[in-house]
């Protein structure tokens, strides 16, 4: 994806994205401020009132986490949340009602079928097709709001955001994109024609496996004041704590990026060629099925390799086998993770699919690590 911008590039705009003006004697990125009110006499004025409606923390992650989404977009707001399946709530059931209709992925995060039984319950009909071959455009026709998932989550089918963007705004249609396995470092959803950009900042953005976040970016002033209403009602809110530790974690984002997607490349390339792994996606592969609409898209990747093992049993054999990688939910952390997906139900996944999520160890132990687990798996 071309840069749209000339300014700084990724890693001088991670390391200083929403950083304060400096102020002497002041650290560079303030603590955390733990307030559940604020000094407040007389009449109401000024940004911070009660805990739940703001925090200076927030402020400056949301700022940072903004000018990596919409860089050189003032207009553009982030509001942060307690997680991401938070994030993506708000802008669903801020932005629909009775009566209305969504499009969704079929193949997607596996919390969307609980989230489709309460939009349901509301009235909202719920239409659903696959990420792969923009087969969401063939349903989209009657409907407020579009969910893109792109890369999918866990089976990696990348979609043409900007052709189901354009496709949705000729009908009236908002664009939401969960961005989580790319990060903004991999794609920019609004750049390309979305309304909202979301994500789970629990995973990649942060990158350390030890909180929980969630975001949503988006540049229609009254669409994100329902956002941000939602947040208010529902109090799904971040600790200061977990903002302060996300801030300062994106300082190191385009490092741990460009480490982990460069090894999951190399990594899918040393399993391209293993007899028992069958089903290998990884968009920057350039035989996979999604390398041509991901390569115009995305400057990168993700970290994260799909594969299938013959059986459970072999699957279960090769994870236990794993010295270097831990057996963990998730993914986009420093230290690889990889399980059996089907472990958990209601992804449309085979019994010896594999999600593996790269992380930063050395690219040559990794892998030999990933080979020897291989082949120990197989007696």
């Amino acid at each position: 994806m071309t840069d749209a911008n000339t300014g700084p590039g990724d890693g001088t705009r991670a390391v200083r994205a929403g950083l304060p003006d400096p102020v002497k004697h002041e650290p560079t990125l303030p603590g955390p401020v733990f307030a559940a009110h604020y000094h407040l006499p007389g009449e109401i004025t000024g940004p911070y009132a009660y805990g739940r409606d703001e925090n200076p923390t927030w402020t400056h992650l949301q700022r940072a986490i903004g000018e990596l989404e919409a860089p050189g977009q003032g207009s553009v707001e982030t509001l942060v949340f307690a997680s991401g399946v938070a994030a993506a709530s708000a802008v669903l059931f801020s932005q629909l009602g009775t009566g209305d209709t969504v499009v969704l992925p079929s193949d997607g995060y596996q919390v969307l079928p609980l989230i489709r039984e309460q939009l349901e319950a509301y009235g909202i009909e719920v239409r659903t097709a696959p990420t792969g071959g923009d087969a969401q455009l063939g349903v989209l026709d009657g409907a407020k709001l579009l969910w893109i998932e792109s890369p999918s989550n866990p089976g990696l089918d990348v979609c043409d955001i900007r052709r189901l963007a354009a496709a949705a705004r000729a009908r009236g249609c908002l664009v939401a994109v969960d961005n989580t396995l790319a990060t903004p470092l991999g794609q920019r959803p609004l750049e390309l024609g979305a309304d909202f950009s979301v994500a789970s900042g629990t995973k990649q953005l942060t990158g350390h496996g030890d909180i929980l976040l969630g975001y949503v970016t988006g540049g229609d002033a009254s669409a994100m004041a329902a956002v941000r209403r939602w947040r208010k009602i529902v109090g799904a809110i971040p600790g200061p704590m977990e903002a302060w530790l996300a801030h300062r974690s994106i300082a190191t984002l385009q490092l741990r990026v460009d480490r982990q997607n460069a090894t999951a490349l190399t990594l899918a390339e040393a399993l391209h060629g293993r007899d028992e792994v069958t089903g290998l996606r990884y968009p920057g592969l350039p035989d996979d099925p999604s390398y041509k609409i991901a390569s115009q898209q995305m400057k990168r990747y993700g970290c994260v390799v799909s594969f299938s093992l013959p059986t459970r049993a072999r699957a279960d054999r090769f994870l236990e086998a794993l010295r270097l990688v831990d057996g963990a939910t998730s993914f986009g952390g420093v230290r690889s993770t990889a399980e059996r997906r089907g472990r958990w139900g209601g992804d449309a996944v085979g019994e010896g699919f594999i999600r593996f999520s790269v992380g930063a160890e050395d690219p040559g132990d990794l892998v030999a690590d990933v080979l020897r687990a291989l082949d120990e798996s197989a007696r």
